[in-house]
């Protein structure tokens, strides 16, 4: 790389790439190549451009380098979270997992990993690298991530960046693939199963991610493995097979939400029974409500709990998860300092978020330095009398200009965008990203942000 810092090649690269848009020809027929691949593979979200942009986001082989180090590091940590969490009620009430989550939480899945896989959410600027939440119970985007990649690698101002600088892309669907099969291969006690397995992709019907579902289903069959997309209310259960319309299941890919599925449970019973009688691999079991709860930041921050961890994993977590703790009337410590939990809340509103436990989407959260002091007032109130919230350090966000897409036949414009970096970590080893983009403080697409395939760049 040439003299300067990462940040300044990153800039270069950038700088170089929206010089490449500006000749409208570039531009146009980039565009038009985007939504054909877009359409063709399945990239909608609601209706929409899941990626309404025209260009990947970028990072140096150095950054890429901090960020898997960092995560797994982090990751080690949370596996230790779980190993105490199962046995230990005090912990289990930390991270406010209900009596229903308990019962779910202590049935062995027959192999060792808290999330085979995870996604962390992160922020990574010219200094700074946090953490704000993790996704270890069901992440989604690995296979629109794939496609995405392969799509921007076909644009034609892509193809004129890369003849000044490298390229490298990431690929998650055989790193799933290999996650599902080698927890297959732990469940049945380290032996080669007698037949390929059989694999059911299981969440709710009617979803607007039934269409990555269906990318993944087109992978695992080119790859030889038999695959459905299921709902929990099609399901069924025999005492020894768990089955879907005669076809019966070896690895259930479980993208269905545990607070989504214990409203139907009773109703619908076949997924958890085979579950508990160890006749399903279930990928990611019910023990990853553990650290997706997002109270795990609260455990990995909080002084009470230090003993549980290296001191490596300790630096890591200081320097790059935020300061969080369950919202309490309790007393605690910020800074090795002694503080009333809900007074200091009160008055710290300029770098604290209040956001909910256990939810998803961007809801429910309060973010205090874009609210008056009535309404953060009014948000503790809420929060306190929920019972179930969280109050975290504000931590430095990235933020690029990207070229945005309004409409199919609009204008290119150069917005502003929150960029929120989203390693994905397959038992425990990070092995790809995606980037969430958003004008609005939340990058979250259910929220209505888009995303943008990562690639790592360097000098040819």
């Amino acid at each position: 790389m040439r003299a300067g810092t990462a940040k300044d090649f990153i800039e270069e690269a950038v700088s170089f790439y929206h010089d490449l848009l500006a000749h409208e020809g570039l531009a146009t027929s980039s565009r038009a190549v985007l939504d054909e691949g877009l359409d063709r593979s399945k990239l909608v979200f609601g209706g929409r451009r899941l990626s309404p942009y025209l260009r990947p986001y970028f990072v140096t082989e150095e950054d890429w380098s901090r960020i898997s180090s960092v995560g797994e590091t982090i990751f080690r940590a949370l596996q230790k979270v779980k190993d105490v969490a199962v046995d230990d009620d005090a912990v289990l009430d930390e991270l406010g997992i209900t009596d229903v989550e308990r019962e779910l939480i202590k049935i062995d899945p027959g192999y060792s990993q808290v999330s085979p896989s995870a996604r962390l959410d992160s922020f990574l600027t010219g200094d700074t690298y946090s953490y704000v939440e993790l996704n270890g119970e069901s992440p989604a985007g690995i296979a629109f991530a794939d496609s995405a990649t392969e799509i921007f690698l076909s644009l034609p101002v892509m193809k004129r960046f890369t003849e000044r600088y490298s390229v490298r892309g990431f690929n998650g669907r055989p790193l799933l693939l290999d996650v599902l099969l080698g927890c297959y291969v732990e469940f049945c006690d380290g032996e080669t199963p007698d037949r390929t397995p059989r694999i059911a992709i299981v969440d709710l019907p009617d979803l607007p991610t039934k269409n990555e579902f269906e990318l993944f289903r087109e992978y695992f069959e080119f790859r030889g493995y038999d695959t459905v997309i299921a709902s929990p209310q099609e399901l069924e259960y025999d005492g020894k097979t768990l089955s879907f319309k005669g076809f019966d299941i070896d690895i259930a890919y479980k993208r269905l939400l545990v607070n989504e599925y214990i409203p139907i449970m009773q109703e619908y019973p076949a997924l958890a029974d085979a579950y508990r009688d160890g006749a399903v691999c279930l990928v990611n079991s019910f023990q990853s409500k553990l650290i997706h709860k997002k109270a795990v930041f609260a455990v990995l921050t909080n002084e009470r709990y230090r003993d549980l961890f290296e001191s490596d994993e300790l630096a890591a977590i200081n320097e790059h998860v935020p300061w969080t703790r369950r919202f309490l009337e309790e007393k605690t410590e910020y800074r090795s300092a002694p503080i009333d939990l809900v007074g200091w809340t009160r008055d710290n509103k300029e770098k604290l978020v209040l956001k909910p436990n256990d939810d998803y989407g961007g809801h429910g959260i309060f973010i205090g330095w874009n609210s008056t002091g009535s309404e953060w007032d009014a948000a503790i109130d809420q929060a306190l009398k929920n019972g179930d919230y969280l109050v975290q350090e504000r931590v430095k966000t990235a933020k690029e200009r990207f070229p945005m897409l309004f409409g199919y036949e609009g204008d290119i414009q150069m917005i502003e965008q929150l960029v929120d970096l989203d390693p994905l970590l397959y038992n425990g080893v990070v092995g790809q990203a995606f980037t969430r983009l958003s004008t609005s403080e939340l990058a979250n697409v259910t929220a209505g942000g888009g995303m943008v395939p990562t690639f790592v760049i360097g000098e040819k």
